[in-house]
């Protein structure tokens, strides 16, 4: 008797415990975080502690190993939104490896993931190429089951070529049952203290705040979406939690790029256009668009390799009927994104 009451007790408590484990579950963080949202996105989840020695502190919260750990951002880069982002390093938190690191905040275009200039691409693969596409023309650059990005092309064509030169003036991030919308102003002249960047929420203009933590952020029934400025003017870091992390500058054609590379601008238009480097988080393995299908496994580029400009074709297949839809011949996505009216 006294044994099977003990084997009771076990197994009692080894009921109550899964049963509390299963509440935590549920609710991540809860009586930790003032922010309290139904997802664990463990790279970020965390609560800033006061500075130590000016060096920034942050208390862990996901959960995993690295819960209640307690980081400290390294000399080098003691904060993680410094003033001076093009001269200084940011401190990048990662609860998910329990490490504090430096980086740069702002895009690499000779970075994986990287889409700048003309426009030139680096893939998941590393192999860098261009992609013209037609000026006026909408392509999707990532199609997945959850997520679907496009890009809206500017372009002129001078006299005797035979092919649009082009840029990525917008991108539309589509997921769930929203559209996030990034997009460089028409400018005549380029000035850099002027913000010619606009970021649109499901049709609606939002203004990201110069002080404080010079973020606008929104939780959805699903994930946390967060737009971060990373310069005074011009440059923003974007995350949507379990789907893609951005980061995109606006910069324009010089009067020297222009006259090298003979565009042939016309005076009154800059062609504004976005820099912009991408981390894509949990995609599948059928991932399509120009740029997500070189994050495919065992991708093998079909771009000739040793040319000045090698070119991925693909026009037909990548593009879309506007900014904003998720069609094309190979697209994939499966939300149900608010379409916006304007850029």
């Amino acid at each position: 008797m006294g044994t099977r009451y003990y084997s009771f007790i076990l197994v009692t408590l080894a009921l109550v415990f899964a049963f509390i484990e299963a509440i935590q579950a549920q609710n991540p963080g809860k009586g930790n975080s003032s922010k309290k949202a139904p997802f664990d996105a463990a790279s970020t989840h965390y609560e800033v502690l006061p500075s130590k020695d000016g060096r920034e502190s942050v208390n862990c919260l996901n959960r995993g190993r690295c819960q209640y750990k307690q980081l400290t951002c390294p000399a080098e880069c003691p904060e993680r939104k410094p003033k001076k982002n093009k001269k200084v390093k940011g401190c990048f938190v990662d609860c998910s490896k329990c490490e504090a690191t430096c980086k740069w905040r702002k895009a690499r275009c000779d970075g994986y993931g990287s889409l700048c200039y003309d426009p030139r691409f680096v893939g998941g693969d590393g192999v860098m190429f261009y992609f013209h596409g037609a000026k006026e023309g909408n392509f999707a650059i990532v199609s997945d089951d959850n997520l679907q990005i496009n890009a809206h092309f500017i372009g002129t064509r001078p006299q005797g070529r035979t092919r649009d030169y082009t840029w990525v003036q917008a991108l539309a991030v589509m997921f769930d049952s929203h559209t996030l919308v990034l997009a460089a102003k028409r400018v005549s002249h380029w000035d850099d203290s002027f913000d010619a960047l606009t970021v649109r929420w499901d049709g609606k203009e939002i203004e990201i705040p110069t002080d404080g933590e010079a973020e606008w952020r929104i939780t959805t029934d699903k994930r946390e979406v967060v737009v971060e400025r990373t310069d005074d003017t011009n440059s923003v870091e974007v995350r949507v939690a379990g789907l893609v992390q951005l980061n995109i500058k606006v910069r324009a054609i010089g009067k020297e790029e222009n006259r090298v590379h003979n565009y042939q601008l016309p005076d009154d238009d800059a062609f504004a256009h976005l820099e912009t480097q991408f981390k894509f988080i949990n995609i599948s393995d059928e991932i399509e668009g120009v740029l997500g299908k070189t994050y495919r496994p065992n991708y093998v580029s079909p771009v000739k390799r040793g040319v000045p400009m090698p070119m991925m074709g693909g026009e037909d297949k990548y593009q879309t009927p506007s900014l904003f839809s998720p069609l094309c011949n190979v697209c994939r996505f499966k939300g149900q994104a608010a379409f916006a009216s304007s850029i």
